[in-house]
């Protein structure tokens, strides 16, 4: 009971949070409260489904209720009827977390310097897919010019880096069985800063030059924190504090290196080396798209696929070994891989926090602990908290404010809330 009153709490809390703030944002725009009040509807009635979601999941949750009533006496029909609606609500879950994604993505779209109807954002959008050319000068025509060349690139990055931080998160926790694990609390993604530091201050790269050079760098010093985790976790007597303290040493040591490489670069990489270490989606474009999606997406279906082994992996080395996983090689493989994601979303965006930390607590509390479902629903709620700090960082009033900024005091007393209640319940 007091898991299931939790849940809903952080539900409601975080879904009013986001909203007062989506909300307030629009009216200082001078949006038209008829819009304003139907996005609050829809907030309200968002929050409204997944509540009663939770309450039905909770409700049909207790399987074991079904296996000592029903397995025992040799029917295991209402048992597997049980783990079906199980199964459908997650479902369920998951379609709404893509319609708010999609709807987020819109609101980002439509509310700035120059305001557009989020149904004209989609029209606009699929105009120009049909290949729809506008008279220079009019209005569809500047709409078009601000959406596609400005706002579409940088909700794509925005999502992308969304989803890769996330599914980074989820994986890694799983991997080295530590709820506290992600690319930032490991130092992954302060040894990818420090790579992209070393090509864009002092030009050494490695493989190449131009982005994908950049890319390496920061791929090839990822791997050092990523080694130094896998070292410390087969530590029998190593605890999930040890773990985080040996990446918030790893991450320091990164730190101070990145420091003294800025100390000595002009004004101009030294400002592009600060947007990299706060995190920023300014500047996005299309060109930042291709590499970033194509490695983010092969890494997130090689992940979905091998999810089992991921469930194998989590119920222990031994276990997963019995039952015919070579776990070394397998863990060795996932963060080869999370690091190279990682390495992809840091290069262009910087350092951006908390957001593969928070997002898989947030999704084990309704999801359960099998990443079949954990990766997919991780990957989309990553991107609808990536939207909203972007949203506040573009139209909060100061100009530039990087979006880790934001996603900072957004992740941080969401951390502290979901540290209250027992970690072990975010397992179960």
């Amino acid at each position: 009971m007091k898991k299931y009153v939790f849940n809903l709490a952080t539900i409601i809390l975080l879904m009013a949070f986001s909203g007062v703030i989506v909300l307030a944002i629009m009216n200082n725009k001078g949006i038209d409260p008829v819009i304003i009040w139907s996005t609050a509807g829809l907030i309200v009635s968002i929050t409204c489904i997944i509540c009663g979601c939770v309450i039905y999941n909770e409700r049909t949750s207790g399987l074991t209720r079904y296996v000592r009533k029903y397995l025992k006496a040799g029917d295991g029909s209402d048992f597997f009827s049980s783990y079906r609606a199980s199964v459908k609500v997650k479902l369920i879950l998951i379609l709404l977390l893509l319609v708010a994604a999609v709807f987020m993505a819109a609101l980002e779209m439509s509310v700035g310097i120059n305001y557009f109807e989020i149904t004209d954002v989609f029209r606009l959008i699929w105009q120009h897919l049909m290949g729809a050319e506008y008279e220079p000068g009019t209005a569809d025509w500047w709409a078009d010019l601000i959406l596609w060349n400005a706002r579409l690139p940088r909700v794509l990055v925005a999502i992308i880096a969304g989803m890769a931080l996330a599914i980074g998160g989820a994986v890694m926790q799983s991997v080295v069985k530590n709820p506290l694990a992600d690319p930032y609390t490991t130092g992954i993604s302060s040894g990818a800063v420090f790579g992209v530091c070393l090509g864009l201050i002092l030009g050494l790269t490695v493989g190449g030059t131009g982005q994908f050079g950049l890319i390496l760098n920061a791929f090839i010093f990822s791997l050092i924190p990523a080694t130094i985790m896998i070292l410390v976790s087969r530590i029998s007597s190593s605890s999930p504090v040890t773990i985080i303290l040996v990446g918030t040493a790893v991450s320091s040591i990164f730190g101070a290196f990145t420091t003294l490489i800025m100390s000595i670069a002009d004004e101009t990489s030294l400002k592009e080396t600060f947007v990299w270490e706060v995190g920023s989606l300014s500047g996005a474009s299309w060109s930042w798209i291709p590499l970033m999606f194509t490695i983010t997406l092969i890494g997130s279906i090689f992940l979905y696929l091998t999810s089992s082994r991921l469930n194998l992996l989590m119920a222990g080395d031994n276990e997963a070994k019995a039952l015919g996983l070579n776990v070394d090689n397998y863990r060795m493989m996932c963060l080869i891989l999370l690091s190279f994601m990682t390495a992809s979303v840091v290069s262009y965006v910087g350092i951006i926090g908390f957001l593969g930390l928070v997002t898989p607590h947030i999704v084990r509390m309704f999801f359960g602990s099998n990443t079949r479902y954990v990766i997919p629903a991780s990957a989309i709620l990553g991107a609808i908290i990536l939207l909203i700090a972007d949203f506040i960082s573009i139209n909060i009033g100061i100009n530039d404010l990087p979006v880790g900024v934001v996603m900072s005091f957004i992740g941080g007393p969401i951390f502290l809330l979901l540290v209250i209640r027992d970690r072990q319940e975010m397992w179960d």
